[in-house]
């Protein structure tokens, strides 16, 4: 790779084909270069090693990095093994602002899947010129989200049943009833008499004894 300051000017030469949007170059030398524009939106040209012919006019964002390297560096969108390569973002050697490139909407969409990473697309065509790129909207194409396979849970086991011991029946103790005391109805005066009674005739039959 060889670069020039003053328009970013940079020879790459890829030894497999790649894709750019709207082409694929096969393996080759090319140039890249930025048009000269005082948008926030960046043109890049990509022409032939003499630059005599042109193969792409490409959209591009800004697209930042924390650390800028001393080397070109051109990252690409991984892809299958029989697909070619897709040209993601372009830096210039020293720049922590690249280029990221804008595809077509149906392009983005097929990367985005393939790569499964997010991909800048807009509504535009190798026949868009310069001027019209500088004001096509730009959305982001996010790579679908997979999905993924919830094994079902486990039955949840029913608990055993607890033991429940019986508990004894409580112990009854008869407490006998207390005999209720009766009343004293009679009055002792007649036992009275009646004792002294039988006393008088006792002493009176001993009496009779004694004199005989």
């Amino acid at each position: 790779m060889r670069a020039d300051e003053w328009s970013k000017k940079t020879v790459v030469t890829f030894s497999g084909p790649v894709e750019l949007p709207g082409i694929v170059l096969p393996a080759g030398t090319y140039v890249f270069r930025l048009l000269d524009s005082q948008s926030d939106r960046n043109i890049v040209e990509v022409f032939n090693a003499n630059e005599t012919k042109i193969f792409a006019t490409i959209l591009a964002i800004p697209n930042y990095r924390l650390e800028s390297t001393g080397k070109t560096v051109i990252r690409f969108a991984e892809r299958g093994q029989d697909l070619p390569e897709a040209v993601r973002a372009w830096f210039y050697p020293g720049d922590n602002f690249g280029q990221e490139f804008v595809y077509p909407k149906a392009r983005a969409t097929s990367i985005a899947v393939e790569a499964k990473e997010p991909v800048l697309s807009a509504a535009v065509t190798p026949e868009t010129k310069p001027e019209e790129l500088m004001t096509a909207p730009v959305e982001t194409i996010a790579p679908p989200r997979e999905e993924v396979a919830v094994a079902p849970a486990p039955p949840i086991a029913e608990p055993a049943p607890l033991a429940i011991e019986p508990v004894p029946a409580p112990e009854v103790v008869t407490t006998p009833a207390p005999v209720p005391e009766l009343p004293h109805t009679a009055s002792p005066i007649p036992a009275i008499a009646l004792l002294g009674s039988v006393s008088l005739g006792l002493a009176a039959l001993l009496k009779r004894i004694t004199v005989s």
